[in-house]
């Protein structure tokens, strides 16, 4: 017995152990954000959801992004009140619960239901994990701590397809939520050996929470749709004034509010605001890389569905890559170092893409798009350090959950401005365009117009990410009382 005792306090104590757990954790439920990418085709057709409701259709991608960003803030809060142990495996459990109900689902409104439920659990569990990473490490290894969890949940992301694509081969795409139940009480159970640390003078903010839950919600779901840059419709330009509304008024009432949401030291920090408008940026030009990248391949480059997909994991492979390698090196060269290479990476990678044409390959396609996931990487871990650590331990719960739902905010945006931007830009280009009998008169001068518009989205989102490196000039590592220990 003492044996056990022995090795179990050895396993509580282990940096490597504790590690391990967090980023399987954090691994396991990003899968899901993407995976559905792969399992969609066969949702449709088993639920008999018709190709002219695509747009329908995609509410179980952004139900998922809405719920995943609305959960952030909220159960970052909850763990520092309730302790990030208890959290992350209540996140689990709604992932397992949220799962269940999509593998069970009889039509469409019941799949976006469950997947909601599903993202609320996944969304989670990505701030506490970071909160938990860092309070598990010493301060000159916080850098990596956010890198390895970062690359973790990168990982599971650019993993998502394939791992959804051969479950559906073999077994169905039901299967690929059947799978997450007995995962996530697997990991419940192994993280349960981890000591949580509670803070019973701390208390949550639960009008706040409301607030911003709604506030949030208005919001993405206000930038997620296409008309607000192709001005057919007003109705996005009024559900953003009242998420900003919402927004103020949160603020304001926080003020008067013993321990808020959001402590008042996290929206004055020069460091903080630094760090968020920075992150935003980054989630605009990520969102549209990820998007533009195959969709370039497989539209004007003529590329079959599989060579698309290579193309793109050209760049997302790069990514926990780089999130190591800046967390590893960040103790050496400082904060602002690290980001702004990041961001020259990602500025002269897409600078790079928007130079291709229809025939591109070798060094000219491979390097912009290593270089560009290099950089998406490399920003990950000192945006994540300046931003904890202009909080103290008992708001990095909430302070590492602002700092990510900023760059799925940012993501929102971009791909909105895709969407809608992209497409007015294609339809003016091709105003004058007439239907003819030759490749000439009508397909040559389509695909002109397609080129067009991808380069110009690369050279905008290029700019935006060298613009990026005003805010960085202010980031800094803040020393505020730290009182953290293990959780």
């Amino acid at each position: 017995m003492s044996a056990a005792k022995t090795a179990l306090a050895s396993l509580r104590s282990s940096e490597t152990a504790i590690m391990g757990i967090i980023c399987l954790g954090v691994f396991s439920t990003a899968l899901d954000q993407t995976v559905v990418v792969a399992a969609l085709p066969s949702v449709m057709v088993d639920l008999e959801i018709p190709l002219t409701d695509l747009d329908r259709a995609a509410w179980i991608v952004t139900g998922y992004l809405i719920s995943y960003t609305v959960a952030m803030p909220l159960a970052g809060r909850l763990s520092d009140v309730y302790g990030r142990v208890k959290m992350f495996q209540v996140a689990l459990l709604l992932f397992a619960i949220g799962s269940a109900f999509v593998a069970l689902a009889p039509n469409f409104e019941w799949v976006v239901a469950a997947r909601v439920v599903q993202a609320f659990g996944g969304g989670a569990t990505v701030p506490i994990g970071l909160a938990m990473a860092v309070a598990a490490v010493s301060p000159e290894k916080r850098g990596l701590a956010i890198g390895l969890v970062a690359a973790s949940a990168e990982a599971g992301s650019v993993l998502g397809p394939l791992y959804g694509g051969a479950i559906i081969e073999l077994i169905g795409w039901r299967w690929i939520f059947w799978l997450d139940i007995p995962q996530s009480f697997i990991l419940m159970g192994v993280i349960a050996i981890l000591p949580n640390r509670a803070n019973p003078d701390s208390k949550m903010d639960y009008f706040g929470a409301i607030m911003l839950g709604v506030a949030l919600t208005v919001l993405s779901i206000a930038l997620s749709q296409r008309s607000i840059f192709s001005g057919e419709s007003l109705t996005p330009y009024f559900m953003i004034a009242v998420g900003v509304g919402l927004v103020l008024l949160l603020v304001a009432t926080e003020r008067r509010t013993a321990q808020p949401l959001f402590a008042s030291f996290l929206y004055t920090s020069k460091t903080f605001v630094a760090s968020n408008i920075t992150q935003f940026m980054v989630g605009v030009a990520l969102i549209i890389s990820l998007v533009a990248v195959p969709l370039m391949a497989g539209t004007v480059m003529e590329k079959p569905a599989w060579e698309s997909a290579l193309h793109l994991v050209r760049l997302t492979a790069m990514i926990p890559v780089g999130a190591i390698v800046g967390g590893y090196i960040l103790r050496w060269t400082g904060v602002r170092p690290i980001c702004i290479t990041g961001l020259a990476f990602i500025g002269t990678g897409l600078l790079f893409m928007s130079g291709w044409d229809t025939e591109v390959s070798g060094f000219a396609l491979n390097m912009p798009l290593a270089m560009a996931g290099l950089g998406f990487g490399l920003v990950i871990p000192p945006i994540g350090v300046c931003a904890l650590s202009a909080a103290p331990s008992h708001y990095w719960g909430a302070a590492a959950s602002l700092i990510t739902a900023s760059r799925m905010v940012g993501m929102a945006l971009g791909l909105a401005a895709l969407s809608a931007w992209g497409i007015e830009r294609f339809y003016s280009l091709t105003a004058d365009v007439t239907l003819g009998a030759t490749y000439e008169e009508t397909e040559a001068p389509l695909i002109a117009a397609g080129v067009t518009v991808f380069q110009n989205l690369f050279m905008i989102s290029g700019f935006l990410s060298l613009f990026a490196i005003v805010p960085t000039l202010l980031m800094r590592v803040e020393e505020v009382e730290d009182t953290g220990g293990l959780f």
